[in-house]
């Protein structure tokens, strides 16, 4: 616990440091982030990082996650990427007859949307010009405001499990403390900075992190339950690895994009 607690305050230290410099340093975080990410993906799927179908997947990630615009470089519509990276990789089950398989191809193109597409939707909304920072601030504060309300909640008063087959310790009480924590984190946000976001546009935001986050660490835990493991990596002594501590995040930074709640 005590190791936990110090690469917490660490590394969250750290990140949001980060966050507030913007510009290369917090792009070039999340950058590695997605990389560490997407190889956690790799081989908890039992595939080497030089695989084929890994290197391809690397590349769709990049396509994803590098700043192109600033570079001056404008990209087809992200669909036709995913296309054309489906392609290459169906190219290769029939390159190598078969022994590179079309569940491999399926796996590997799950996970390059899955972090890549999740990744990207961060490093974009630090890039919003009216108020980015705070959008991603509000953001991350709702979705650690429901860890933290489910977890102490849970503790607390929890009794009924939310989904034992999944994630055993989880209770519905605890998931309703981070609910309402993070609603009262994003109403906080919206007095506190009231050009930016209005108290309906704030709670909305609160609702969707609380939620969709949660969310987003049953599906981090099912996967694992499949593959048989207890942390996705050991980046993090005590956390576990990036999969494991961002697994809300790949989830709701694109949904507040995809809505519109965070207008980007």
């Amino acid at each position: 616990m005590k190791q936990r607690l110090i690469t917490g305050i660490l590394a969250g230290a750290l990140f949001v440091a980060l966050t507030v410099a913007g510009g290369a340093f917090y792009t070039g975080l999340l950058i590695l982030l997605a990389i560490i990410g997407f190889t956690e993906y790799v081989r908890m799927n039992g595939v080497s990082p030089f695989h084929p179908l890994a290197l391809l997947g690397y590349a769709g990630v990049a396509l994803f996650v590098l700043p192109w615009p600033q570079w001056g470089v404008q990209l087809p519509p992200l669909s036709t990427l995913v296309w054309v990276l489906a392609f290459l990789m169906f190219a290769i089950t029939v390159i190598t007859k078969n022994k590179i398989t079309i569940d491999g191809v399926g796996l590997m193109l799950l996970g390059v949307v899955y972090v890549g597409f999740g990744f990207a939707a961060m490093i974009n909304m630090r890039l919003i010009e009216n108020n980015g920072l705070f959008w991603t601030f509000l953001s991350f504060s709702c979705i650690w405001a429901s860890d933290i309300g489910a977890y102490f909640t849970g503790k607390a008063i929890g009794r009924t499990k939310l989904w034992p087959a999944i994630s055993p310790n989880k209770t519905i009480e605890g998931a309703l403390g981070g609910v309402v924590l993070s609603l009262l984190v994003g109403a906080a946000f919206a007095l506190l900075g009231p050009d930016s976001a209005s108290i309906g546009r704030a709670l909305l935001i609160g609702a969707v992190a609380a939620v969709a986050g949660q969310f987003g660490d049953l599906i981090q835990s099912a996967y694992k339950r499949v593959r048989d493991i207890k942390d996705t990596g050991k980046l993090l002594p005590g956390h576990g690895g990036v999969l494991d501590r961002c697994d809300s995040w790949l989830i709701v930074f694109p949904l507040l994009l995809l809505t519109g709640l965070v207008p980007a």
